[in-house]
């Protein structure tokens, strides 16, 4: 019966509470689901993990379900697809970015291009001290220890959002002061 059911009725249903409904979609779209998030994280243990949270969403969110904008089946592959993207940016060195940010290059091995890297690499340290402390310790903790953005919130016992804050708003003002 769960393989005839129609996923925008159970989700209706769902909103409503429906328990049973919330069963019969996990049997009728779970493989889907899961197949998005193994695909995205590449990672068996990772995905199995995702699709549990992606179900607690479509729990939460289905009274926000609206056919007219998309149909069922997209609105559960977009769920699952947008958490496995946020779990891979929230795993994504944070030195990454900053060497986006301020186009960090591998120092060369001539003495001139030595030179100019110990240059660039005091000109840093000037820009770091126009920082916050905090905020200055937490861009070399990413950089240099390469903590992630959660070990950094943790460290400094802030949100993990107010963390990824802290770390764009300072690459900016870096990226300002080393073009200055």
């Amino acid at each position: 019966m769960a393989g005839n059911a129609d996923p925008a009725e159970l989700i209706a249903r769902i909103a409503l509470g429906d328990r049973a409904a919330f069963k019969s979609l996990y049997d009728v779209t779970s493989p889907k689901l899961f197949g998005i998030c193994l695909r995205i994280l590449k990672d068996r243990a990772d995905a199995e993990e995702a699709v549990q949270e992606v179900y607690v969403r479509i729990w939460q969110r289905a009274g926000r379900f609206s056919e007219a904008t998309g149909g069922a089946t997209c609105w559960l592959g977009a769920i699952a697809r947008n958490h496995a993207i946020d779990l891979l940016r929230a795993r994504r060195p944070v030195h990454d970015e900053l060497d986006e940010a301020i186009d960090v290059k591998e120092p060369a091995l001539d003495p001139e291009q030595t030179a100019l890297h110990r240059d660039d690499a005091r000109r840093i340290d000037t820009c770091l001290q126009e920082l916050e402390a905090d905020r200055a310790a937490a861009v070399k903790m990413a950089y240099v220890d390469g903590l992630s953005y959660q070990e950094l919130a943790d460290r400094f016992a802030v949100p993990l959002n107010t963390m990824r804050t802290w770390l764009r708003r300072s690459l900016l003002k870096l990226r300002e002061c080393m073009e200055r």
